[in-house]
């Protein structure tokens, strides 16, 4: 992975920064009418002609702990479980934030929030499937564009810890 320099999101420019090895990888949006953001980037990925599924494409939710946010970052293939992320904040209850007040603490949108160069820095978890891949992506901080680095730089430059946050989708 090479180190990009059109770091244009907070996100890019920490790395940057940092010098974190990673590659951007942009995409179309609005393509396909989808199940929700990371089915339609890891859909819009594999048309760009990036070889990924939804186990290594993780999303970044935020919820509320017990009245604090948290970030949460969980594969695309699976789905946050609220009981165990409180169990990993230290926590009693988790429920999704509010989006607003998910936008207003990361200063992303929705569907384009990155765990990483966030407004607000916030206790964040990653789920330990991450641990099992030599790289994964996560959103740069905008809708359209996805960052691939290792697992262990993601939870150094987030100040993150892995925790099994996830469970797999019923459908």
């Amino acid at each position: 992975m090479g180190k990009r320099a059109d770091a244009g999101t907070p996100a890019l420019k920490l790395l940057a920064e940092r010098a974190v090895a990673h590659t951007a990888h942009p995409y179309a949006t609005g393509a396909h009418a989808g199940d929700g953001f990371g089915d339609d980037a890891v859909r819009a990925l594999r048309e760009a002609g990036v070889d990924v599924d939804g186990h290594r494409v993780f999303k970044t939710l935020l919820a509320d702990v017990d009245g604090h946010l948290v970030c949460a970052v969980v594969p695309v293939a699976g789905m946050l479980d609220l009981k165990a992320l409180a169990a990993a904040a230290g926590g009693k209850k988790a429920a999704m934030a509010d989006p607003a007040r998910a936008q207003r603490s990361s200063g992303y949108v929705v569907g384009g929030i990155s765990p990483i160069g966030q407004r607000t820095a916030l206790p964040t978890f990653v789920d330990t499937s991450a641990e099992g891949f030599a790289t994964v992506l996560v959103s740069a901080g905008r809708r359209g564009l996805q960052v691939e680095l290792a697992p262990a730089d993601l939870l150094a430059v987030t100040g993150a810890r892995a925790a099994p946050v996830s469970r797999p989708v019923s459908r």
